[in-house]
Protein backbone atom coordinates (compact mmCIF):
# COMPACT_ATOMS: atom_id res chain seq x y z
CA UNK A 1 0.00 0.00 0.00
CA UNK A 2 1.46 3.38 -1.58
CA UNK A 3 0.96 6.43 1.04
CA UNK A 4 1.33 10.10 -0.65
CA UNK A 5 0.66 13.47 1.10
CA UNK A 6 -0.82 16.00 -0.95
CA UNK A 7 -1.77 19.80 -0.77
CA UNK A 8 -4.44 20.64 -3.06
CA UNK A 9 -6.16 24.08 -3.96
CA UNK A 10 -9.64 23.67 -5.00
CA UNK A 11 -10.44 26.95 -7.40
CA UNK A 12 -13.78 28.81 -6.62
CA UNK A 13 -16.26 26.97 -9.11
CA UNK A 14 -15.63 23.28 -7.79
CA UNK A 15 -15.31 23.90 -3.83
CA UNK A 16 -19.01 22.76 -3.34
CA UNK A 17 -17.91 19.47 -5.03
CA UNK A 18 -17.88 15.84 -3.83
CA UNK A 19 -14.56 15.32 -4.96
CA UNK A 20 -12.84 13.52 -1.88
CA UNK A 21 -15.72 11.13 -2.27
CA UNK A 22 -15.16 10.68 -5.62
CA UNK A 23 -11.23 9.18 -4.47
CA UNK A 24 -13.03 6.87 -2.32
CA UNK A 25 -15.97 5.61 -4.64
CA UNK A 26 -14.20 5.91 -8.21
CA UNK A 27 -10.23 4.78 -7.28
CA UNK A 28 -10.50 2.55 -4.23
CA UNK A 29 -8.54 5.33 -1.98
CA UNK A 30 -8.14 6.09 1.51
CA UNK A 31 -7.73 9.52 3.01
CA UNK A 32 -7.49 11.13 6.03
CA UNK A 33 -7.82 14.81 6.19
CA UNK A 34 -4.69 16.66 8.40
CA UNK A 35 -5.49 20.00 7.76
CA UNK A 36 -8.35 22.45 5.70
CA UNK A 37 -8.87 25.74 4.55
CA UNK A 38 -11.58 26.10 2.89
CA UNK A 39 -13.81 29.30 1.80
CA UNK A 40 -17.19 28.23 0.59
CA UNK A 41 -17.49 29.86 -2.99
CA UNK A 42 -13.92 31.08 -2.97
CA UNK A 43 -11.19 28.72 -2.27
CA UNK A 44 -10.21 25.90 -0.87
CA UNK A 45 -6.69 24.53 0.43
CA UNK A 46 -6.27 20.42 2.04
CA UNK A 47 -3.92 18.44 3.40
CA UNK A 48 -5.03 15.16 2.17
CA UNK A 49 -2.91 11.79 2.86
CA UNK A 50 -3.84 9.61 0.37
CA UNK A 51 -3.43 5.26 1.17
CA UNK A 52 -3.66 2.97 -1.60
CA UNK A 53 -2.42 0.86 -4.67
CA UNK A 54 -0.15 3.37 -6.49
CA UNK A 55 -1.29 2.94 -9.79
CA UNK A 56 -4.68 3.94 -8.12
CA UNK A 57 -3.26 6.98 -6.12
CA UNK A 58 -1.74 8.14 -9.97
CA UNK A 59 -5.13 7.66 -11.50
CA UNK A 60 -7.08 9.93 -8.79
CA UNK A 61 -4.52 12.26 -8.84
CA UNK A 62 -5.30 12.43 -12.75
CA UNK A 63 -8.89 12.94 -11.66
CA UNK A 64 -8.13 15.80 -9.01
CA UNK A 65 -5.98 17.83 -11.92
CA UNK A 66 -8.56 16.69 -14.11
CA UNK A 67 -11.25 18.88 -11.99
CA UNK A 68 -9.08 21.79 -12.22
CA UNK A 69 -7.41 21.29 -8.80
CA UNK A 70 -3.61 22.55 -8.65
CA UNK A 71 -1.45 19.56 -6.25
CA UNK A 72 1.80 20.16 -4.34
CA UNK A 73 3.82 17.65 -2.69
CA UNK A 74 3.08 18.20 0.75
CA UNK A 75 7.00 17.16 1.78
CA UNK A 76 7.98 20.56 0.19
CA UNK A 77 5.53 22.45 1.65
CA UNK A 78 8.11 23.11 4.89
CA UNK A 79 11.28 24.71 4.75
CA UNK A 80 14.15 25.05 7.44
CA UNK A 81 17.07 27.27 7.07
CA UNK A 82 19.91 25.81 9.02
CA UNK A 83 22.21 28.36 8.69
CA UNK A 84 19.20 31.05 10.80
CA UNK A 85 18.31 27.91 12.87
CA UNK A 86 19.85 28.42 16.47
CA UNK A 87 18.21 25.06 17.67
CA UNK A 88 16.66 26.88 20.50
CA UNK A 89 13.96 24.19 21.06
CA UNK A 90 10.71 26.44 20.85
CA UNK A 91 9.39 24.83 17.79
CA UNK A 92 9.31 21.44 18.77
CA UNK A 93 8.01 22.70 22.30
CA UNK A 94 4.61 23.81 20.32
CA UNK A 95 4.42 20.94 17.60
CA UNK A 96 1.59 18.96 18.43
CA UNK A 97 2.67 15.91 16.46
CA UNK A 98 5.96 16.14 17.34
CA UNK A 99 7.12 16.52 13.62
CA UNK A 100 9.91 19.05 15.33
CA UNK A 101 12.25 17.14 17.87
CA UNK A 102 15.88 18.52 19.42
CA UNK A 103 18.55 15.59 18.68
CA UNK A 104 19.76 15.06 22.60
CA UNK A 105 22.69 13.87 21.47
CA UNK A 106 23.44 16.48 18.92
CA UNK A 107 21.10 19.04 20.21
CA UNK A 108 20.22 20.40 16.71
CA UNK A 109 16.64 20.60 15.66
CA UNK A 110 15.38 17.41 13.56
CA UNK A 111 12.27 17.16 10.70
CA UNK A 112 10.09 14.11 10.34
CA UNK A 113 8.37 15.03 7.29
CA UNK A 114 6.07 12.21 7.66
CA UNK A 115 4.57 13.66 10.97
CA UNK A 116 3.80 17.60 10.28
CA UNK A 117 0.35 18.20 9.32
CA UNK A 118 1.72 21.97 8.45
CA UNK A 119 -0.22 23.96 11.43
CA UNK A 120 1.75 26.53 11.30
CA UNK A 121 3.07 26.84 15.10
CA UNK A 122 6.69 26.76 13.99
CA UNK A 123 6.72 29.28 11.85
CA UNK A 124 4.77 31.51 13.88
CA UNK A 125 7.02 30.69 16.66
CA UNK A 126 10.16 30.59 15.51
CA UNK A 127 12.33 33.81 16.48
CA UNK A 128 14.81 33.99 13.61
CA UNK A 129 12.23 33.08 10.82
CA UNK A 130 14.34 29.55 9.96
CA UNK A 131 11.19 28.07 9.50
CA UNK A 132 8.56 28.76 5.66
CA UNK A 133 5.79 27.16 5.85
CA UNK A 134 4.07 27.19 2.15
CA UNK A 135 0.46 25.76 1.75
Amino acid sequence: MATKRLVLTFPEKIVTKPITYRLVKDFDIQFNILRAEITADIEGKILLELKGDKDKIEAGINYLLSEGITIQDASKDIIIDKEKCVNCGLCPSLCITKALIINRQSYELVFEKNKCILCGFCENCCPVNAIKLKI
